[in-house]
């Protein structure tokens, strides 16, 4: 398989594991956007959070939660996200939830900028999506 993470999760490839929990294991990121950049990984190949198992998805966000405590204390905020798909910007075909320390005037931006766009979603299609979605 050529998958980065999983190439760093079997010792093929260097990294700096910062924690482990079951099924979920935390590393450095190469590429950082801030200094205390982490990813919080599955350990099994897992494309997207709804190929995860509960167990999986347990101790991805549980260690995600422990490490955002750590990375606070870093900067004073942690932004996390999780791309799930390539459409949403997924470009490592494993899941992965990024811990990025945010230090105050860091010129990043943030998040809430995407959702001041202005909606273009009908009340109609809003409506739709709700029934599909709702249990």
């Amino acid at each position: 398989m050529d998958c980065v993470f999983c190439r760093i999760l079997s010792g093929e490839m260097p990294s700096k594991i910062v924690s482990e929990r079951g099924d979920a294991v935390a590393f450095m990121d190469a590429f950082p956007l801030a200094a205390g950049h982490v990813l919080v990984v599955p350990r099994k190949h897992r494309p997207l959070l709804q190929d995860m198992t509960e167990s999986e998805v347990a101790d991805v966000f549980v260690l995600a939660a422990r490490l955002a405590a750590r990375t606070d204390s870093l900067a004073g905020s942690t932004l996390l996200a999780l791309h799930n798909g390539s459409g949403a910007g997924q470009l490592v075909p494993h899941t992965h939830v990024h811990l990025v320390p945010r230090y105050g005037g860091d010129g990043a931006g943030a998040i809430h900028d995407l959702f001041e766009r202005p909606a273009n979603v009908s009340v109609q299609e809003t409506d739709r999506a709700f029934e599909s979605l709702r249990d």
